[in-house]
């Protein structure tokens, strides 16, 4: 009993601390990527553009630190490579909680740069969040259907070329784009639901990441495969961390090449989608198998 009034106490103390974090930093990020909008000078845009990604750190260092302050945790980082700040990267991540974008963006700050989400359009409206990540000028993704595309065909391929151009700007700055390759979050409902063939994870979607290596692949140095788990939380990660109940956080990073052919109309060429599937599947298949063994441990 005591233990669960405890998890209760901690879960009404954390909580709030985390939406005020998240608040914090999300305001200071929105406030400056005003003043960078009115203020059209490279060089200070280049400068607001540095600070505000200071802040979207600060804002996970400081997610991280609660975390690690209201649980007994171990977090284990696993990086089989080297990492620069002077690259750009695809990560492809597993995404089992709202626990991963926290971590991801605290293990980034000193290791590579600044991490982007491709976002769906309708995320602009989500407090602090989609109006932080309009500042950060993180790329907000239209994707037509294709209903859409029958109705309209003049639109087709205007999606990637938009954001194509969207993406421009990160030729000049070293950047990080994260894709959760599963599309949604990991439960066991949904693993039997989809009747996946992986034993830890949810059938990959091939055409989100397909769509940012459409969009570019040409400035990628590298894809960062990153295994997110909870290996004594499994079934409830982030209220186990907010409740004080999070024992050990595994971060593991294996650096790999882009595909052979990173860049293809996957929407359209039946021979690129398969090729590509297939490169996806294996992948796939790797990941599950290095997560199986790390869940041996």
């Amino acid at each position: 009993m005591m233990k669960v009034l405890t998890s209760l106490l901690t879960f009404f103390i954390h909580t709030p601390l985390q939406v005020v974090n998240l608040a914090f930093w999300g305001c200071l990020i929105i406030f400056f990527g005003l003043i960078k909008l009115a203020l059209p000078f490279p060089y200070i845009q280049k400068l607001l553009a540095s600070l505000m990604h200071s802040f979207l750190f600060g804002f996970g260092s400081v997610s991280v630190s609660l975390v690690r302050l209201f649980n007994e945790v171990d977090v284990q980082v696993d990086i089989h490579g080297d990492l620069s700040k002077q690259n750009w990267y695809l990560i492809m991540a597993n995404h089992l909680s709202y626990l991963d974008i926290i971590l991801l963006i605290e293990f980034a700050a000193k290791r590579i740069p600044a991490p982007k989400f491709f976002l769906k359009k309708e995320l602009i409206w989500m407090p602090f969040v989609g109006l932080g990540a309009w500042a950060l000028e993180m790329p907000f993704m239209r994707r037509y259907s294709q209903t859409y595309l029958q109705k309209y065909p003049h639109k087709k391929g205007q999606d990637i070329e938009t954001t194509k151009r969207y993406c421009h700007k990160f030729k000049t700055m070293p950047t990080t784009v994260i894709n959760f390759v599963e599309g949604t979050r990991y439960t066991d409902s949904k693993h039997k639901l989809k009747q996946s063939c992986y034993q830890h994870l949810l059938p990959p979607k091939a055409g989100g990441i397909a769509f940012t290596l459409a969009t570019m692949g040409d400035l990628f140095t590298n894809i960062l495969d990153i295994s997110l788990l909870y290996p004594d939380n499994k079934r409830h990660p982030m209220y186990a961390m907010l409740s004080g109940q999070m024992k050990r956080i595994v971060i593991d990073v294996n650096i790999i090449p882009l595909p052979e052919k990173a860049s293809g109309d996957y929407f359209s060429d039946e021979s690129y989608r398969q090729q590509f599937q297939g490169w996806l599947n294996e992948c796939w298949a790797a990941k599950d198998a290095r997560i199986a063994k790390i869940m041996e441990h």
